[in-house]
Parts: C-alpha cells; sequence; structure tokens
C-alpha cells in the first residue's frame, strides 16, 4: 500500500508539473503572440506614417518641379529675349561700324588725290596745270646727282626712303636719277628723245600729260655699281632687289618686259600703296593689266603702312 501511494505521489507530482509547464508555456504563447501583434501594429503605424509623409513629399516635390519647369521656361524666354536684343544690338554696332568706315572711307579719299593710281600711261592724260599737292625734296644722299634737286610725294616719302635704306643696310645701293617731272619738264625731255631719236622715242618716253612721273610717285632708279646709268640697270643687284622687296614698301614696276605700253624699264618705279603692291606681287599681275575699276579701291589705302 505504501509503494502504491508513492507512486501515486510521484504521478500526481509529475502530473502537475507538466499542467504548469502546459499553462506558463501557454502564457508565454500569448504574450508573445500579443507582443509580436503589437509590434506588427506599430510598424503598420510606422509604415503609413512614412507612406504619408512620401505622398506629402512627392506633392511637394512635384509642385516644385512645376515651378522649377515655369522658372526654366521664363528663363529660357528671357534668354531669347536677350539673344534677340543682343542680335538687334549686334547688328546696329554693325551698321555703325559700316558707317563709320565708310565715312573714314570718304574722308581719307577726299583728302587724298584722285590722279594717284590712275593709269595714265597712253590712256589718262593730266593737264599742263596739275602739280601734286604735297612734294617734298628728296635729301641728297639719296639721288645720283646731287646737284639736281628732286621731289616726291611727301606722304609716301617715308616708305620709299624705307625702302632704300633698308636695301643700303643689307648692302644693295640703290639711288634715285630722276622722280617728279612737271608738264613742261616733260615736254621738254620728250622733245629732246624726238631729236635724238625720232619716233623711236615713243617706245620709251611718255608725251606730257601722260607720264607716271608728273604725279610725283614715281621714280628712276640707278645703281652705283652700274654706273649710275639707265642702261643694263636690270642686270644689277639693285633691281634683283627691287624685284623681291619694292612691294613691301609699296612700289611696282610700271613697264615689265612684254608690257603695252612702253619698252621694258626695269629703272621705272611708281609708288601705289603697299596694298595694291602686295596684291600684285601675291598674285603676279600687272598694274596696267588691271582695269581702273579694279584698281580704284585702293586709292583709300594708298597710304597705309600695310
Amino acid at each position: 500500500m505504501t509503494s502504491e501511494r508513492g507512486a501515486i505521489s510521484t504521478s500526481s507530482l509529475y502530473s502537475g508539473i507538466a499542467l504548469t509547464l502546459s499553462i506558463t508555456l501557454s502564457s508565454y504563447a500569448v504574450w508573445q503572440q500579443l507582443h509580436l501583434q503589437n509590434t506588427v501594429n506599430s510598424l503598420a503605424l510606422q509604415t503609413q506614417s512614412l507612406s504619408n509623409d512620401i505622398v506629402t513629399l512627392t506633392t511637394a516635390v512635384n509642385k516644385v518641379n512645376a515651378q522649377t519647369d515655369g522658372l526654366s521656361q521664363v528663363v529660357t524666354n528671357a534668354q531669347q529675349h536677350i539673344d534677340a536684343v543682343n542680335s538687334r544690338i549686334g547688328g546696329i554696332e554693325q551698321t555703325v561700324g559700316t558707317v563709320t568706315s565708310t565715312v573714314g572711307t570718304l574722308q581719307k579719299l577726299s583728302q587724298t588725290d584722285p590722279e594717284l593710281l590712275s593709269q595714265y600711261s597712253k590712256v589718262y592724260f593730266l593737264s599742263e596745270n596739275y602739280t601734286p599737292k604735297h612734294l617734298t625734296d628728296i635729301p641728297s644722299e639719296y639721288v645720283s646727282n646731287t646737284g639736281v634737286s628732286q621731289k616726291f610725294i611727301v606722304e609716301a616719302w617715308p616708305l620709299l626712303k624705307a625702302m632704300i635704306d633698308t636695301a643700303q643696310s643689307e648692302g644693295v645701293p640703290i639711288k634715285i636719277k630722276s622722280s617728279y617731272r612737271s608738264f613742261k619738264e616733260q615736254k621738254q625731255l620728250k622733245n629732246a628723245y624726238t631729236i635724238t631719236y625720232g619716233s623711236g622715242a615713243n617706245s620709251f618716253s611718255a608725251d606730257q600729260g601722260y607720264s607716271e612721273h608728273q604725279l610725283g610717285t614715281t621714280l628712276d632708279f640707278v645703281s652705283p655699281q652700274n654706273g649710275s646709268v639707265l642702261a643694263g640697270f636690270e642686270k644689277t643687284p639693285a633691281y634683283d632687289w627691287l624685284s623681291k622687296n619694292a612691294y613691301r614698301f609699296g612700289f611696282i614696276l610700271s613697264y615689265p618686259r612684254e608690257n603695252k605700253s612702253y619698252i621694258f624699264e626695269p629703272w621705272h618705279w611708281r609708288f601705289v600703296g603697299i596694298r595694291l603692291a602686295t596684291d600684285l606681287y601675291l598674285k603676279n599681275e600687272r598694274f596696267y593689266n588691271m582695269t581702273q575699276r579694279e584698281i580704284d579701291p585702293y586709292l583709300s589705302v594708298i597710304f597705309d603702312s600695310q
């Protein structure tokens, strides 16, 4: 009996413990479930709150984007307006520049002798009353015959001086034999040549009024190395130097080989301005092969230094 009671007591004890554990586990499970549910509910509330915030922010961003688009359009419109204004200003400035340039050109032309670039060899005629407005005496050290006064147009004298000085510095002496000749002087010279050479003088000497020398921009050069005579000048270093460099100072050879006016005159050089002389040199063109219409635009820049 004692053993049975002991067994019953032990069994009851185990049953109590099992029941207690079962209740405890069940209570824990319920608590854990409630805790998880609360956590889920809390997260759901936070998620909803964040969703609401996202909606609010999205709305705000859309408003900002709309405002930005509006501002961008305003900026674009403003820039287009600015560009249009700048274009108009540019057009006005260009017009003003063109007008200013035209006025400057007209002013220069009004102060420039219109005869200086005319093709006088057997084409245009200079009257006996024509004399260049501004002539200057050429210093004697530049003249081959120091006993004869020579004159040259004053505006181009600095370039003539620079050309001769440059050649001298490079070991090529060049002297002036003849420069400006008046209508009367040209007539006397032509008469003298006609007496000596007859009608043959027409091949190398212009009649009065048709000579480039009357313009005051034309010279006959000689070389001391050749005895300061015209004949044979083309064989001198002076002629070779002028052929390669004269254009840089605004001078051209008026009557090269096979020209239609006179015989080849290697000593006869005319000032036409750096711009025209350079264009003729680079294009291998001749002054008397151009039309007067092609030459006239160069008159306004004849005394420009480049």
